[in-house]
């Protein structure tokens, strides 16, 4: 059995005012460092029985993500593996401010619906299968963590689940709801078997998340 762990990072930090820099949203939306508490809860999921001995590490290309990672990355003593096929989806914008109010509705209900220089629901899901498969074939019967952002692991699980999007991500495998809403950090265990099918999907609940 090959297990997967899909985490979105922790908590970021809103107090940072970006907006008298020269750069565009796609690039400031990677540069989000975590928040004090985002740095603790980081460290906490880090001590998780599910987070130990794992064989391969990856995030995404974004800093609170691999400031998620690097607590995991030290107990396990594994390097952390960027790799862009996990980033956050790339909405096309140069200011947030741009963002059509209905826009996240709008992907659900069309799966290919994008802004100019943007990407789509199935653009998303596309690329992080892809990179899921990668890792997938490099952990066979081993433990890998995948540290990635809501949207990311939402689009991905369409694979084999239900999801909608109510203000918030919801996420159904047969029938039964694994996400009604993302906590920051969360963390969801997939589990393969040797065809690389996929036969498992829980939420590790953690009781005290602070």
């Amino acid at each position: 059995m090959t297990t997967i762990y899909l985490m979105r990072h922790s908590q970021a930090e809103k107090n940072i005012d970006y907006t008298s820099i020269d750069e565009d949203f796609e690039s400031v939306n990677k540069q989000f460092i975590l928040s004090i508490d985002g740095e603790k809860k980081a460290y906490k999921y880090s001590k998780l029985k599910e987070l130990s001995n794992l064989n391969m590490i990856v995030s995404s290309n974004y800093v609170r993500a691999i400031a998620t990672a690097k607590y995991i990355s030290s107990i396990n003593k594994k390097t952390v593996i960027v790799d862009s096929l996990f980033d956050e989806r790339k909405f096309g914008i140069k200011d947030k401010t741009k963002l059509p109010a209905d826009f996240f509705k709008k992907q659900f209900l069309n799966h290919d619906y994008k802004l100019k220089g943007g990407e789509s629901f199935d653009d998303v899901k596309s690329r992080t299968i892809k990179g899921l498969i990668k890792v997938i074939k490099a952990n066979v019967s081993k433990k890998a963590l995948i540290v990635t952002h809501s949207s990311a692991i939402t689009f991905m699980l369409s694979k084999w689940c239900d999801v909608e999007y109510n203000s918030r991500y919801i996420i159904r495998y047969k029938d039964k709801v694994i996400i009604d809403g993302f906590s920051a950090p969360d963390l969801i265990e997939l589990k393969f078997n040797e065809k690389n099918k996929l036969v498992k999907i829980r939420r590790v609940e953690i009781k005290n998340k602070k």
